[in-house]
Protein backbone atom coordinates (compact mmCIF):
# COMPACT_ATOMS: atom_id res chain seq x y z
CA UNK A 1 0.00 0.00 0.00
CA UNK A 2 1.01 3.63 -0.51
CA UNK A 3 2.96 5.24 2.34
CA UNK A 4 5.48 7.97 3.17
CA UNK A 5 8.92 6.69 4.22
CA UNK A 6 10.05 9.30 6.76
CA UNK A 7 13.62 7.92 6.65
CA UNK A 8 14.01 9.29 3.10
CA UNK A 9 14.72 13.00 2.56
CA UNK A 10 12.17 15.30 0.95
CA UNK A 11 13.51 16.52 -2.41
CA UNK A 12 11.86 19.70 -3.71
CA UNK A 13 11.26 19.89 -7.45
CA UNK A 14 10.90 22.90 -9.74
CA UNK A 15 7.38 23.41 -11.04
CA UNK A 16 5.88 25.77 -13.62
CA UNK A 17 2.16 26.57 -13.70
CA UNK A 18 0.42 27.61 -16.90
CA UNK A 19 -3.17 28.82 -16.91
CA UNK A 20 -4.87 28.59 -20.30
CA UNK A 21 -7.66 31.14 -20.55
CA UNK A 22 -9.02 33.91 -22.75
CA UNK A 23 -10.49 35.72 -19.75
CA UNK A 24 -8.34 35.20 -16.63
CA UNK A 25 -5.52 37.38 -15.35
CA UNK A 26 -3.08 36.69 -12.52
CA UNK A 27 -5.23 38.67 -10.08
CA UNK A 28 -8.30 36.45 -10.65
CA UNK A 29 -6.72 33.11 -11.53
CA UNK A 30 -8.20 30.93 -8.76
CA UNK A 31 -7.06 27.65 -10.35
CA UNK A 32 -3.48 28.83 -10.76
CA UNK A 33 -3.57 30.22 -7.21
CA UNK A 34 -4.80 26.84 -5.93
CA UNK A 35 -1.85 25.06 -7.54
CA UNK A 36 0.69 27.67 -6.44
CA UNK A 37 -0.49 27.43 -2.81
CA UNK A 38 -0.31 23.64 -2.82
CA UNK A 39 3.13 23.63 -4.45
CA UNK A 40 4.47 25.94 -1.72
CA UNK A 41 2.71 24.04 1.06
CA UNK A 42 4.32 20.79 -0.13
CA UNK A 43 7.79 22.39 -0.12
CA UNK A 44 8.41 22.51 -3.86
CA UNK A 45 9.71 25.51 -5.86
CA UNK A 46 7.46 27.54 -8.13
CA UNK A 47 9.91 28.37 -10.92
CA UNK A 48 7.53 30.02 -13.39
CA UNK A 49 3.92 31.01 -13.81
CA UNK A 50 2.11 32.38 -16.83
CA UNK A 51 -1.27 32.78 -18.46
CA UNK A 52 -1.75 32.24 -22.18
CA UNK A 53 -4.86 32.42 -24.32
CA UNK A 54 -6.60 29.33 -25.68
CA UNK A 55 -4.29 29.19 -28.69
CA UNK A 56 -2.51 25.97 -29.67
CA UNK A 57 0.69 27.66 -30.80
CA UNK A 58 0.95 29.86 -27.69
CA UNK A 59 0.34 26.91 -25.36
CA UNK A 60 2.83 24.71 -27.21
CA UNK A 61 5.51 27.42 -27.33
CA UNK A 62 5.26 28.24 -23.61
CA UNK A 63 5.41 24.62 -22.47
CA UNK A 64 8.14 23.70 -24.93
CA UNK A 65 10.22 26.62 -23.63
CA UNK A 66 9.71 25.48 -20.06
CA UNK A 67 10.71 21.88 -20.88
CA UNK A 68 14.07 23.27 -22.04
CA UNK A 69 14.68 24.98 -18.69
CA UNK A 70 16.81 22.79 -16.42
CA UNK A 71 15.22 24.39 -13.33
CA UNK A 72 11.77 23.07 -14.32
CA UNK A 73 11.04 19.42 -13.59
CA UNK A 74 7.25 19.58 -13.88
CA UNK A 75 4.79 21.68 -15.88
CA UNK A 76 1.17 21.80 -14.74
CA UNK A 77 -1.41 23.43 -16.98
CA UNK A 78 -4.95 24.32 -16.01
CA UNK A 79 -7.71 25.06 -18.48
CA UNK A 80 -8.65 24.17 -22.02
CA UNK A 81 -9.44 20.46 -21.52
CA UNK A 82 -13.15 20.53 -22.39
CA UNK A 83 -14.94 20.01 -25.69
CA UNK A 84 -15.69 23.53 -26.90
CA UNK A 85 -13.97 25.01 -29.91
CA UNK A 86 -11.56 27.03 -27.77
CA UNK A 87 -10.51 24.01 -25.62
CA UNK A 88 -7.24 23.04 -27.30
CA UNK A 89 -4.72 22.32 -24.52
CA UNK A 90 -4.51 18.54 -25.11
CA UNK A 91 -4.12 19.09 -28.87
CA UNK A 92 -1.40 21.67 -28.21
CA UNK A 93 0.62 19.52 -25.81
CA UNK A 94 0.17 15.88 -26.74
CA UNK A 95 2.45 16.32 -29.79
CA UNK A 96 5.22 17.24 -27.33
CA UNK A 97 4.84 14.01 -25.35
CA UNK A 98 7.59 11.47 -25.86
CA UNK A 99 5.63 9.20 -23.54
CA UNK A 100 1.95 9.46 -22.62
CA UNK A 101 0.82 8.85 -19.07
CA UNK A 102 -2.57 7.19 -19.58
CA UNK A 103 -2.76 6.23 -15.91
CA UNK A 104 -2.79 9.89 -14.87
CA UNK A 105 -6.01 10.52 -16.77
CA UNK A 106 -7.58 7.33 -15.48
CA UNK A 107 -6.78 8.03 -11.83
CA UNK A 108 -7.80 11.69 -12.18
CA UNK A 109 -11.19 10.64 -13.56
CA UNK A 110 -11.68 8.10 -10.79
CA UNK A 111 -11.03 10.75 -8.15
CA UNK A 112 -13.19 13.28 -9.99
CA UNK A 113 -16.03 10.79 -10.40
CA UNK A 114 -16.28 10.46 -6.62
CA UNK A 115 -16.88 14.23 -6.42
CA UNK A 116 -18.81 15.21 -9.56
CA UNK A 117 -20.09 11.93 -10.93
CA UNK A 118 -20.41 11.44 -14.65
CA UNK A 119 -19.58 15.10 -15.34
CA UNK A 120 -15.92 14.03 -15.14
CA UNK A 121 -16.17 12.80 -18.74
CA UNK A 122 -16.30 16.42 -19.88
CA UNK A 123 -12.57 16.76 -19.15
CA UNK A 124 -9.73 15.55 -21.32
CA UNK A 125 -7.12 15.72 -18.54
CA UNK A 126 -3.90 14.08 -19.66
CA UNK A 127 -0.25 13.75 -18.80
CA UNK A 128 3.05 12.86 -20.35
CA UNK A 129 6.78 13.37 -20.47
CA UNK A 130 8.66 15.69 -22.83
CA UNK A 131 12.34 16.57 -22.73
CA UNK A 132 12.74 14.88 -19.31
CA UNK A 133 9.93 17.05 -17.89
CA UNK A 134 6.61 15.80 -16.54
CA UNK A 135 3.59 17.59 -18.01
CA UNK A 136 0.11 17.45 -16.47
CA UNK A 137 -2.88 18.94 -18.26
CA UNK A 138 -5.69 19.74 -15.82
CA UNK A 139 -9.17 21.22 -16.20
CA UNK A 140 -9.60 24.89 -15.38
CA UNK A 141 -11.64 24.62 -12.19
CA UNK A 142 -10.08 25.03 -8.74
CA UNK A 143 -11.83 21.81 -7.69
CA UNK A 144 -10.17 19.84 -10.47
CA UNK A 145 -6.79 21.32 -9.56
CA UNK A 146 -7.33 20.33 -5.92
CA UNK A 147 -8.34 16.79 -6.95
CA UNK A 148 -5.29 16.33 -9.19
CA UNK A 149 -2.83 17.76 -6.67
CA UNK A 150 -4.25 16.25 -3.49
CA UNK A 151 -5.09 12.88 -5.02
CA UNK A 152 -2.11 12.29 -7.33
CA UNK A 153 0.59 14.91 -7.69
CA UNK A 154 1.28 15.63 -4.02
CA UNK A 155 2.25 12.00 -3.46
CA UNK A 156 3.91 11.26 -6.78
CA UNK A 157 6.08 14.38 -6.49
CA UNK A 158 7.26 13.34 -3.02
CA UNK A 159 10.48 11.30 -3.07
CA UNK A 160 9.43 9.70 0.22
CA UNK A 161 6.27 8.19 -1.29
CA UNK A 162 6.48 4.43 -1.51
CA UNK A 163 6.48 2.06 -3.27
CA UNK A 164 7.49 4.46 -6.07
CA UNK A 165 7.23 8.08 -7.21
CA UNK A 166 8.08 10.41 -10.08
CA UNK A 167 11.02 12.08 -8.32
CA UNK A 168 13.10 8.91 -8.12
CA UNK A 169 12.84 8.35 -11.87
CA UNK A 170 13.48 11.95 -12.95
CA UNK A 171 17.23 11.38 -13.49
CA UNK A 172 16.38 8.61 -15.97
CA UNK A 173 13.68 10.33 -18.04
CA UNK A 174 16.09 11.24 -20.82
CA UNK A 175 18.12 8.01 -20.97
CA UNK A 176 16.54 7.17 -24.34
CA UNK A 177 18.37 10.23 -25.72
CA UNK A 178 21.76 8.99 -24.52
CA UNK A 179 21.33 5.26 -25.12
CA UNK A 180 23.47 3.90 -27.96
CA UNK A 181 21.46 3.22 -31.10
Amino acid sequence: MSRIDESRPFIPVGIAVLTVSDTRRLDDDRSGDTLVARIAEAGHRLVARAIVQDDKAAIFDQVQTWTSDDAIDVVITTGGTGFTGRDVTPEALEPLFEKRMDGFSEVFHRISYDKIGTSTIQSRATGGVANATFIFVLPGSPGACKDAWDGILKLQLDYRHMPCNFVEIMPRLDEHLTRAK
